[in-house]
């Protein structure tokens, strides 16, 4: 006879089935066979490991990096004008672009255009770096330059879904899910992905940029914001006290496990019960943690956190990022710029005109940044990573702006494991096409594994009837940046 919770729903499923039928024992079968798979485990975890979705967890192999600070430029920064410096725009500019490199992909065809910003080498490291940058140029031996990446998708979805998630369509989990998942978190109060978008808005695409996708809805982002209250409906209402709320808890997490003694692999109902005592910890432990009036007016305004400093906004995102790891937040991921248009590093029209205003935002948070997690000792354990969904084309778009560009761009890194000083990669005479150790998304994406002392090639989930990892079946380690 059906259950009321059977009839309701229409007919039973294949696990009722097996749960009633022949007194259960075919749900046992099921059973031993999917733990014989290690399907009933805890995400990743060893024996006597704890199954906690977020319990720390042990890496492959020595880690260098313990954390990640992602700063994401969305819209497109221009490698041409702050990192890849090109002379030869010059010396061919208002040429076509099919005149001097092949054009295959490109969507729009204005003459080459050369950089309308100074360059100049800076450190030991040589590094090429726009005038756009002072204080960034200042700690550039800290940093391996990238200089050879291209992506797939020349729109902005479609490629903010690669850089974050390895694949140009929806639906799967992002970078900061796959880390987590591989290596839990080092703070069972705090979330082990943390994600700050601009306050002009998110990105396009919005949440599947930070989702778990097919993970355990555990591993995804969390969102904070660095203006108001940093997590929405974190607060427990006025008329609730501390000691109702524990009681309401503990009841609905002993309906949800004598539920669950039905459901043995049904990860996403752990993850929901976990979800709920993590809520309740991060009351009292988020809005510390994000609380930068604690921090001394020294270190403020390092960051460029002052009033009518162009950088007080992404400045402060940084220093809550690095309040963040401090205390063991496995991922944050930072973005400069939101909405559309010139809200974001999008310079269809102006190129000085945007990227005066984003690069001023972002120069001295970054710096600072970097600063301080080497002055507290932390930059050795936590990877930074720079970079936005595509480059910019090194020829005009409308009066004096550049267009998508995913055909060769720059990214760098640094701190957790970096050789600083180091390039890898080179685009083409002008900018256009990644010519020389060519450097995918996946690529990427397997370095920043590997630091965090994760294979890429053993970090997999089972879904749908196979198994699928962040790089797929593609990536490769870039040694060479690698201390």
């Amino acid at each position: 006879m059906l259950t009321e919770m059977e009839s309701s729903r229409g007919l039973m499923t294949r696990r009722d089935l097996l749960a009633r039928a022949g007194c259960g024992f075919g749900s046992l079968a099921l059973a031993g066979l999917m733990s014989e798979q290690d399907l009933l485990a805890g995400p990743g975890a060893a024996a006597g490991e704890s199954k906690l979705p977020l319990s720390s967890r042990s890496p492959h192999f020595t880690c260098r990096a313990k954390s990640v600070i992602f700063l994401f430029m969305y819209g497109g920064p221009s490698h041409v004008d702050l990192f890849d410096y090109k002379p030869d725009l010059a010396k061919h500019a208002g040429k076509k672009v099919g005149e001097v490199v092949d054009t295959k992909g490109a969507r729009s065809g204005g003459g080459l255009f050369p950089s309308p910003y100074k360059f100049a080498r800076h450190g030991q490291s040589g590094h090429w770096v726009s005038d756009r940058y002072p204080h960034l140029s200042s700690v550039i031996d800290h940093t391996a330059m990238l200089r050879g990446v291209y992506g797939h998708s020349i729109s902005h979805a479609p490629a903010l879904f690669e850089l974050n998630t390895g694949m140009i369509r929806t639906g799967f989990p992002s970078l900061g899910s796959w880390v987590t998942y591989g290596l839990g978190s080092d703070n069972q109060d705090l979330p082990g992905f943390v994600v700050m978008y601009d306050y002009r808005g998110g990105p396009i695409g919005g949440a599947p940029n930070w989702g778990s996708g097919f993970l355990p809805g555990a591993f995804q982002g969390t969102p904070v914001r660095s203006k108001g209250t940093p997590i929405l409906n974190l607060n427990r209402p006025e008329k609730l006290g501390t000691p109702q709320q524990r009681q309401l808890l503990d009841y609905a997490g002993t309906l949800n496990r004598r539920h669950m003694a039905d459901y043995p692999a049904d990860n996403a109902l752990e993850a929901r019960i976990e979800s709920f005592e993590l809520a309740y910890r991060m009351q009292s432990a988020a809005p510390e943690a994000l609380d930068i009036s604690q921090e001394n007016d020294a270190t403020k305004k390092l960051y460029g956190i002052e009033p009518g400093n162009p950088g007080e906004y992404f400045g402060s995102q940084c220093l809550m990022a690095r309040r963040l790891v401090e205390r063991g937040v496995r991922f944050v991921q930072l973005y400069s710029g939101g909405g559309h248009g010139d809200n974001n590093w999008d310079a269809h029209g102006n190129i000085t005109g945007n990227h005066n205003k984003h690069c001023a935002a972002t120069d001295q948070p970054m710096a600072g940044l970097l600063r301080d997690l080497e002055q507290r000792g932390l930059l050795d354990e936590t990877l930074v990573v720079w970079g936005g969904e595509f480059g910019r084309t090194p020829h005009k778009q409308g009066g004096s702006g550049r267009d998508h560009h995913p055909f060769g761009f720059t990214m760098w890194m640094a701190g957790g494991g970096i050789k600083g000083g180091t390039n890898y990669g080179e685009t083409d005479e002008i900018g256009y096409h990644a010519a020389v150790d060519r450097t995918s998304v996946h690529d990427v994406h397997a370095t920043i594994l590997h630091l965090m002392g994760i294979d890429h090639k053993r970090l997999t989930y089972h879904f749908s009837g196979r198994d699928f990892r962040l790089t797929d079946v593609a990536g490769k380690v870039i040694n060479k940046i690698i201390t």
